[in-house]
């Protein structure tokens, strides 16, 4: 009978109709990665999130693993070339979450340009005194402005469809040319053309910091800067830098380079800034697709099948 290792507890009860296999959920008492060590020798797949560093110290405890099945599109957490290497199939849950991602993305920006979060703070704390003022609270407009998509992968373009319904002009970079209704532009044009900058890029080494401080100093000084995919594709050193220097009008970010946030984190104190706490794919309808696109990849592996997705 095979042995499966669940991590954390996900939506639907997708793990409990796994059949003929034993199946051992983290139970969220002492550390998670003392657990996976302890337990991953006898374990033949595991069924993590994100949130689990997969690294080649875990890989090689895990003398009978044939799957890797992650609850995530990202899998930057995993050490996916060295799994490989040793016969171990690594599965996610792509094109599920697109939607979901592209919704809260495009949320996001529309929040940042019309004061959105601000105005509702301002109510709440019973700070709105005035009333009705022609030039309270201005922000601006996105009908007709120029997007900039950075990465024309699923979400990329999931984004760009949106954009469309709003008349935006869509420019987008990404490594290869892509059959959409967009147009090409170097890395440097598409700062400095783009009123909204957004990142839609996978993590890895050559994403990495690829927001620093030299390309955002190119965005025009009304633009704002929107990342809802992974948190250390920008470098929040940098952008902590051109906020205080007014290099840009703001910014929107579902992601960061260490989550959860620290209240210490400095790119808090900025009223410019639009924050949520990892929400893109966070919807019911989602994350229960998620649920079901990982249990399957991992008992399709283990029961001699293909997975829906494979790495």
């Amino acid at each position: 009978m095979y042995k499966i290792l669940v991590t954390r507890n996900i939506p639907g009860n997708y793990i409990e109709k796994i059949e003929n296999m034993e199946i051992e959920v983290f139970s969220g008492n002492g550390n998670m990665r003392d657990w996976l060590l302890s337990n991953i020798g006898s374990a033949d797949g595991i069924l993590i999130t994100l949130n689990e560093k997969i690294d080649k110290e875990l890989i090689d405890h895990g003398k009978k693993l044939k799957v890797i099945s992650t609850y995530s599109v990202g899998y930057d957490h995993i050490d996916v070339e060295y799994a490989k290497s040793k016969g171990i199939i690594v599965t996610n849950t792509p094109e599920v979450l697109t939607d979901a991602t592209a919704d809260l993305i495009f949320g996001l920006m529309i929040a940042a340009a019309r004061n959105i979060v601000s105005g509702n703070d301002l109510i709440h704390k019973n700070d709105w005194k005035a009333g009705w003022n022609p030039t309270f609270m201005l922000g601006s407009e996105i009908h007709g402005k120029t997007l900039g998509i950075i990465g024309m992968g699923r979400i990329g373009k999931a984004i760009a469809r949106r954009a469309s319904g709003f008349d935006m002009k869509i420019i987008y970079y990404s490594r290869h040319r892509h059959d959409v209704d967009a147009d090409f532009a170097s890395i440097d044009e598409l700062l400095q053309q783009s009123d909204f900058v957004i990142i839609a890029l996978d993590l890895n080494a050559d994403t990495f910091h690829f927001m620093d401080y030299q390309k955002i100093s190119k965005m025009k000084k009304t633009a704002f800067l929107i990342n809802g995919t992974r948190g250390k594709i920008v470098n929040e050193k940098d952008l902590v830098r051109a906020l205080n220097e007014k290099i840009i009008e703001g910014a929107a970010l579902d992601v960061f380079e260490d989550e959860p946030v620290d209240n210490t984190n400095p790119i808090l104190s900025f009223s410019n800034v639009v924050v949520t706490p990892h929400l893109g794919s966070a919807t019911y309808e989602t994350r229960d697709k998620m649920a079901e696109t990982a249990v399957t990849n991992l008992v399709n592996v283990l029961n001699g099948k293909d997975p829906l997705y494979k790495l």
